[in-house]
């Protein structure tokens, strides 16, 4: 299984993020990994029994083998390097975890130093995930990241220094009065420091954000009309002068620049939005998608264990003063739903089909007791016959997304949810 530690701290929310995340002070970083470790301690060896009705299941997880490990938030950085080692001691406490483990921990440049950075790797973390988003400056003040393009590098070199050889970059594509030119900048700028990951997504402007505030209408209008200019007058006239985001055609071609140029230097597209060399593709997200179960630990954190999905409060006051008795009991989960086996069967494509190499019909068959022709079969002719899917018949049967598929996933995907 994997576990999902959640730290939800940081310096300053960006300006972007909808992430459960927000600044505090020294102490309460403290009290909330004292609790987390409590949370991890409370893991019951048998079957909690005495739950309350609809409680998540923690049945038998203690002993369970875990595979990856990934500490996110928030900004993990913003915790010394012996808070990362108590949690991760608590957890080998509770939990096997293999000796080849992937362990990973993100990282915000400007909260990580050369002295940081050692103390993370000998506390056990092996996989950095660095946020850079864009190397322009200005970009990233838009954007409300604490960085700077320098920050980053030197916390780059940094976690080379530590030992740290495997190592994400996350970038971020279609900002507002992003460039082509511009957003090429920042893909030569990473590639040149050979990271064995990149991360490239396209920003969603998500409502409740403050860029959402600046750009929720101009996001309406794009979606409406496809590029500004087959927008009314008017509408040319109001974003006239704007740090305007990029239309259709311009985030399609940072997109096709971003395959082109990783693959021509080794990198193997492995996900829609994930690049990586050679076996160093990232085994907790592939566990993700391929619908390996998952523990959430911490301050609002999703879990997926024994068919049900489970999510802890996000409410830090209430998180911080269960007992031990009552998150052993399961008190700390307010979202507790069990999915259907049409959930279940939905999930394992839509998810499956996000990976490059796509999904076996012998795993399907398997875990639903039923051939996924039987299930998806007009879904899967339409979409062959649109060049959005193919069927390969290697050492087994598997279909998966087409390259055009690919640019289209978020058509081609909803087409499994009923």
């Amino acid at each position: 299984m994997e576990l999902y530690i959640h730290i939800p701290f940081c310096v300053r929310k960006c300006r972007y993020c909808d992430f459960l995340s927000f600044a505090s002070d020294a102490c309460v970083r403290e009290k909330y990994v004292d609790q987390l470790i409590r949370e991890i301690e409370s893991i019951p060896e048998e079957d909690a029994g005495q739950c309350p009705e609809n409680a998540a299941p923690r049945l038998n997880l203690t002993g369970r083998t875990v595979e990856t490990i990934f500490i996110g938030g928030g900004t993990p950085s913003l915790l010394p390097p012996s808070a990362i080692e108590r949690i991760l001691a608590a957890v080998r406490q509770v939990f096997r975890v293999e000796p080849d483990a992937e362990i990973t921990m993100e990282a915000n440049p400007g909260t990580l130093t050369p002295d940081s950075a050692a103390g993370y790797r000998n506390a056990g973390v092996n996989r950095l995930s660095l946020g850079l988003q864009s190397a322009s400056e200005e970009e990233l003040r838009l954007l409300g990241r604490i960085h700077t393009r320098e920050q980053f590098l030197q916390s780059f070199r940094a976690a080379r220094d530590a030992g740290f050889d495997n190592i994400n970059v996350d970038l971020m594509s279609a900002l507002p009065g992003q460039s082509e030119e511009s957003w090429q900048e920042t893909l030569r700028f990473v590639c040149d420091l050979e990271p064995e990951h990149i991360s490239a997504y396209s920003l969603i402007v998500e409502e409740g954000t403050p860029l959402y505030e600046e750009y929720g209408e101009m996001c309406a209008d794009l979606e409406k009309y496809g590029d500004y200019a087959s927008m009314p007058k008017r509408l040319q006239t109001k974003y006239e002068g704007c740090k305007c985001l990029p239309d259709e055609e311009t985030d399609r071609n940072m997109y096709h620049h971003t395959k082109t140029t990783l693959a021509k230097l080794g990198y193997e597209r492995y996900e829609i939005s994930n690049y990586a060399r050679p076996g160093y593709a990232c085994r907790h997200n592939i566990g993700y998608w391929t619908g390996v179960e998952y523990l959430g630990l911490g301050l609002g954190a999703s879990s997926l264990v024994g068919g049900k999905r489970f999510q802890v409060t996000a409410d830090l006051n209430r998180y911080l003063v269960f007992t031990k008795e009552e998150l052993a009991a399961g008190a700390q989960y307010e979202e507790i739903h069990e999915l259907s086996r049409q959930e279940r069967m939905e999930e394992f494509m839509f998810l499956g089909l996000r990976l490059t190499g796509g999904v076996r019909t012998a795993e399907f068959e398997r875990r639903f007791g039923v051939a996924m022709e039987a299930v998806y079969g007009e879904v899967i002719e339409r979409l062959l016959k649109e060049g959005l899917l193919e069927a390969a018949v290697q050492t087994d049967s598997h279909i998966r997304l087409t390259e055009y598929g690919l640019d289209v996933s978020t058509y081609a995907l909803a087409e499994f949810l009923q």
